[in-house]
């Protein structure tokens, strides 16, 4: 019955005890306003020579690989717009254009991973992208998207056709 009002005395000590929570202290960051504008990165005068080689041969390569796509992908138009029903002679031929069509395509959609992979190569190896070289990455991913997207909606349209 004597330990009875050291209880209450007890329980009181054993939710002082310490603890690793984090600390409720303001934090550095919120001491920024948020309503004063993000500044724009500082632009560099040029991106870095070898990656501007880079992606000039990521370009080329794309440019290339669409020049040897589009007269498949037309003769493949052109064989769809006249083949017959569904597996005729005339529609199995069409079918063997647009899968060389798609082939000859991956040299484009090589290209654009290869975008894509030199800039997160690039932020892995160096730590960042400085904003005159992501300029350049964008520049050049954007161009052979372009290819890439034409290319895909000529593939599109043929196979659309073959289906019916």
């Amino acid at each position: 019955m004597r330990a009875l009002p050291f209880l209450p005395l007890l329980a009181v000590a054993a939710c002082a005890a310490p603890t690793n929570a984090p600390s409720l202290a303001p934090r550095a960051a919120e001491t920024i306003d948020p309503r004063l504008p993000v500044p724009e990165p500082v632009l560099a005068a040029a991106p870095s020579p070898e990656l501007v080689r880079q992606l000039e041969s990521l370009v080329s390569e794309a440019v290339a690989g669409d020049a040897e796509f589009r007269p498949l992908a037309e003769r493949a138009r052109n064989l769809a717009e006249q083949a017959g029903p569904n597996e005729s002679e005339s529609w199995v031929v069409a079918q063997q254009v647009l899968s060389a069509a798609i082939a000859v395509r991956g040299r484009v959609t090589r290209a654009v991973a290869d975008v894509d992979a030199l800039g997160g190569d690039r932020i892995e190896r160096l730590g960042g992208i400085g904003a005159a070289d992501m300029k350049a990455i964008r520049a050049a991913a954007d161009r052979i998207s372009e290819i890439d997207r034409r290319g895909a909606a000529a593939i599109a349209q043929v196979q659309e056709r073959l289906a019916r």
